[in-house]
């Protein structure tokens, strides 16, 4: 609550740069005078696919997958795997726009011109001109584009709409269709069910050495044993690097020195309070009347804290017994802060009112103005000494300890002896092991990944701020798995195929133990040491304790009551149930909920339409001889990006 009686100044004002997604923008000429036209194209080893007359090129995927990684949809190592669907979108939107003009529809200039206003933040346009040039022009080199670029583009992708929407007219959803989604989300059912857990059947699985060699003979070829590495890594700690920078005395008196008004320490004294709001709304000579009254008993010598704590309105400082810590000029609204600084040390003095209320305030200590003595701020010099000091200190060990190992990979103890870093050592590991002073990081994993025997790494940045060198000492290949390098994988084989069994088993004992108990599904379920849960009433966007999302069992809706489903695997368990009960929506509510139904069906089918539809007019394209893939190209763009 010292807050809210600490003055302030005005907020600063948070300038929010405006990012403008330029996917759907363009531009034309005459809105920017002396703008080009034309576009970048490459050779014709760099087309990518054809068009009509329309070439699209490396450089038009290279800008598209730029903009992916530069809005973070995609993490860059995985441009490769995107890189595909990039170019068949490009080819996609191209098709679908030259199939509108084969089919008569046309955009004019004015319909681009709209449809950059309305892509636009607002205030860049005044009576239709463009009146923020400079940002548009700074979005657009932030796109890689050009104005002639977004001009085609939009062109483009309003012809390409238009095509949809005549092509997806006339969607048609019955009342019936309307009836059935309405069932089935106000439906809700009840259920017993009981959950077969792997874990309760562990210990019945028995896998011996000779089961594990026959399993081995019969499929020895699946087994491969990973390629292994042995490395030797320093990790070095910038806190105990920063321990260990020596400073002289003369460093920090000269520091000391230099910034003398760092250490100058204004008046300030150490106070705490009583506070009685008198802004929430209650009658003021009341409270007035209530902290005189409190005044009265501590100056007749009651516990400033224990008062403090049991009546002042302050919860920041009132569990403190009303202590505020130190405070200097500035800090406080006005009449508190003259309250301080006139009374004297000890003293209780009379009622303060600020905008917040009443308070009775009582000074502890004070101190004058004065500069701290070099002593006295030697212990914070020295460790802002250390501080600014780390990072060439750090950077001057890496650099050292990674030329020492590139000069004579096979000692890496001595690299280690000159930076003063212990050295660590792991053999024959393999991604995801557990390091020495790392741990699991996949930071390290990644940068040893594709290194080879005496292959020293860049520097490795690892979680908590430590960075490490590593050096390969020996590469082990991958190789066909000896039975003893497969043998936990065959024992884990063997005990999932065991579990499948037994789960199997015991879901099927369960059912025909309920068949047999004349439905009684406790019954059969106790019998066989099985936990019974009964779940509330649950609808199909529900969810069922230790099972997850209802979607997960359908039979629940479907299902007579009475039935006994399952099992349905569910996080690695096995789930019998039981239809208790199923409740019908309330049929009066349908005609409130018939339009959003209806739009929801209508949109996705529009969905699923237009995936059908755009590969309709692609391969009509392709087969009239109008698109020309050229995937070499298309393979070595894929290729660039597998390689950087």
């Amino acid at each position: 609550m010292f807050d809210l009686f600490r003055s302030r100044d005005k907020a600063v004002r948070i300038l929010l740069g405006a990012i403008l997604v330029v996917v759907a923008l363009s531009m034309v000429t005459y809105l920017i005078p002396g703008s080009g036209s034309g576009s970048m194209t490459g050779g014709q080893d760099n087309v990518i696919a054809t068009v009509g007359d329309q070439k699209i090129t490396t450089l038009d995927a290279q800008k598209a997958l730029q903009n992916v990684a530069r809005g973070g949809q995609v993490p860059a190592q995985y441009l490769a795997i995107y890189a595909p669907q990039v170019v068949q979108s490009l080819i996609a939107e191209r098709a679908l726009a030259y199939e509108a003009q084969r089919q008569g529809i046309r955009v004019s200039d004015e319909d681009v011109n709209v449809s950059i206003q309305n892509s636009l933040p607002p205030g860049y346009f005044q009576d239709g001109k463009l009146v923020k040039k400079e940002q548009f022009e700074a979005a657009l080199a932030a796109q890689n584009l050009t104005v002639a670029d977004l001009k085609a583009d939009t062109a483009r992708q309003l012809l390409a709409t238009r095509l949809r929407d005549i092509a997806l007219e006339g969607t048609v959803v019955s009342p019936a269709e309307i009836e059935k989604i309405f069932r089935q989300r106000g439906q809700k059912a009840k259920i017993e069910y009981v959950i077969i857990s792997p874990a309760k059947y562990q210990s019945e699985v028995k896998t011996d050495d000779a089961a594990m060699k026959q399993f081995y003979d019969k499929n020895h070829s699946q087994f491969q044993a990973p390629a292994k590495k042995s490395i030797s890594y320093l990790v070095f700690d910038p806190a105990q690097i920063e321990s260990s920078i020596q400073v002289s005395e003369a460093d920090l008196q000269r520091e000391y020195n230099a910034n003398l008004d760092k250490y100058r320490v204004p008046e300030r004294a150490k106070a705490r309070h009583i506070l009685f709001f008198t802004n929430k709304g209650q009658n003021e000579a009341q409270i007035k009347t209530k902290a005189e009254g409190v005044l009265k008993q501590l100056r007749s010598g009651a516990d400033f804290a224990a008062i403090a704590k049991s009546t002042s309105e302050d919860p920041g400082s009132a569990p403190k017994g009303g202590d505020l810590g130190w405070i200097t000029h500035g800090q406080m609204v006005k009449p508190f802060e003259d309250a301080v600084f006139s009374q004297k040390v000890g003293d209780i003095g009379d009622l303060v009112k600020t905008q917040y209320g009443y308070h009775i305030v009582q000074v502890q200590e004070k101190e004058q103005a004065h500069l701290r003595t070099f002593d006295e701020a030697k212990p914070e010099i020295a460790a802002t000494y250390k501080k600014q000091r780390l990072n060439d200190v750090m950077q001057k060990a890496l650099d050292k300890a990674q030329a020492d190992l590139r000069r004579d990979p096979n000692h890496p103890e001595k690299a280690a002896a000159d930076v003063n870093q212990p050295l660590q050592h792991v053999d024959n590991v393999t991604p995801g092991d557990p390091l020495p002073l790392i741990g699991v990081a996949k930071e390290f994993d990644q940068a040893t990944g594709a290194l080879g025997k005496n292959d020293v790494s860049q520097p490795i940045t690892l979680p908590g701020n430590k960075t490490a060198i590593a050096v390969v000492t020996n590469v082990t290949p991958a190789h066909p798995a000896s039975f003893d390098e497969a043998k936990p994988q065959i024992r884990q084989t063997l005990q999932s195929q065991g579990l499948e069994v037994i789960l199997t088993e015991k879901s099927s004992d369960l059912i025909a133990k309920t068949k047999e108990n004349g439905g009684d599904f406790a019954k059969a379920a106790k019998s066989m040491g099985l936990e019974v849960k009964t779940t509330p009433d649950f609808d199909r966007q529900g969810a069922v304790e230790g099972v997850g999302s209802a979607t997960s069992l359908p039979d629940a809706f479907s299902k007579p009551v009475g039935s006994v489903f399952g099992p349905v695997n569910s996080q690695g368990n096995r789930v019998v149930g039981k239809v208790i009960s199923r409740t019908e929506p309330n049929m009066s509510d349908l005609a409130a909920q018939s339009a959003s139904i209806r739009d929801e069906i209508k949109s996705r089918r529009a969905r699923e339409r237009n995936s059908i539809f755009e590969d309709g007019v692609r391969q009509k394209l392709l087969k009239d001889g109008k698109i020309k893939v050229h995937q070499d190209v298309i393979n070595r763009l894929v290729a660039s990006y597998q390689q950087s």
